[in-house]
């Protein structure tokens, strides 16, 4: 089976931080055949809060994922998996929607509210109450209304961090195995 795993970063999230690398690391061992980073380069400065200027990145995201995209043939692949982070969550899941992959499933790590205009069907979540991005319980009510199990870590941030380095590494193990389960490699 042709499998096939693309990598929507935040902007200052890139694919070589921990949960993006290490979740590419379980679609290898899972058997993903092809993988896709995709990477910004937009500069938008202090974009939280400010609504005109997050809707600005995302339309030039957007545009910057659909090039380095384009050459894909969706069809070509049985099993197609988004693994996302922030703003990326959102670029993944629109995504999803504009090229009728309905059947795409999404690893949303560290969702905006925005993400959930577009509504994946087959979807995990996972937050931070202390995310400066997010309000925790308007992620957890929007997850909920779309059936998407939401995992939540306290006092975390927006990379799922906090001060305590085990700790830390507690929660890295908990969300990788988790997106191992979700990804169907169930637990090892």
């Amino acid at each position: 089976m042709s499998k096939i795993a693309v990598f929507f970063p935040g902007i200052g999230y890139h694919c070589d931080k921990p949960l993006l690398y290490y979740s590419r690391h379980i679609t290898r061992d899972l058997g993903y055949t092809d993988f896709r980073n995709v990477s910004y380069t937009y500069q938008a400065g202090n974009i939280r809060g400010d609504e005109v200027k997050m809707e600005e990145a995302y339309k030039a995201l957007f545009l910057q994922t659909e090039a380095a995209l384009g050459d894909i043939v969706w069809c070509d692949y049985e099993d197609v998996l988004f693994v996302s982070k922030s703003i990326g969550t959102i670029i993944a899941a629109s995504y999803a929607e504009k090229y009728g992959l309905a059947r795409a499933r999404h690893v949303l790590y560290t969702p905006l509210a925005q993400t959930f205009r577009f509504a994946p069907d087959n979807a995990v979540a996972f937050i931070g109450t202390a995310d400066p991005w997010s309000d925790t319980d308007e992620i957890a009510r929007l997850a909920e209304a779309n059936h998407i199990p939401l995992s939540v870590y306290e006092g975390c941030n927006h990379s799922l961090e906090c001060e305590d380095t085990l700790r830390n590494l507690e929660i890295l193990r908990d969300v990788m195995g988790k997106t191992l389960d979700f990804c169907g490699g169930g637990r090892r």
